[in-house]
């Protein structure tokens, strides 16, 4: 595995880069050689983040933790990441994305149990009256909820409005 291994706020020292190296590369076994993994160490203040990027055939793997110690984030990231991988291994090879894919053979063939099976315990329908995405995030705050889903008075598309951190909005809109 290649990694690509940038800083902000924060100097990349050689311990740091090799705790990276040690830690995520504990993932080799998952991958083939030529996979990069993109990690971002990022402090701000008290809080010692960690992004790890993977792109793989047609997905993004990806996971990012935060704690006071950025040694302690590392360690958490891995884990989650493997966690990851074995949850969705079979899905990943039952729609076919395991050929030619970044995933080492070894660990396709091998089977994982699915503890956290995805089930979709409730649908909801209801009518989508066109709103302007400002009207969409009243709305949302409204009901408590993280995102809206609504139709745009501006262009007539689906979008969905949703909360950032920082108490800023963010808007998915679909590409044209």
């Amino acid at each position: 595995m290649k990694f690509v291994i940038v800083g902000k706020n924060i100097e990349v020292t050689p311990g740091l880069d090799q705790a990276v190296r040690d830690k995520i590369g504990k993932l080799d076994k998952y991958f083939s050689e030529d996979t990069t993994a993109n990690v971002t160490l990022n402090v701000d203040k008290d809080r010692h983040k960690i992004e790890v990027t993977i792109p793989v055939k047609g997905n993004i793997i990806r996971c990012e933790q935060v704690s006071s110690d950025m040694y302690v984030s590392i360690d958490l990231v891995e884990e989650v990441i493997e966690r990851q991988l074995k949850k969705y291994k079979n899905k990943l090879k039952a729609r076919d994305q395991a050929e030619g894919s970044s995933f080492k053979r070894e660990f396709l063939e091998n089977s994982y149990p699915e503890d956290d099976e995805i089930r979709i315990v409730r649908k909801k329908q209801f009518d989508m009256k066109p709103m302007y995405p400002e009207d969409a995030c009243v709305q949302m705050e409204l009901l408590g909820h993280n995102f809206y889903v609504f139709r745009n008075a501006e262009d007539e598309q689906i979008c969905v409005v949703y909360k950032r951190k920082g108490g800023t909005y963010g808007m998915i809109e679909p590409e044209e």
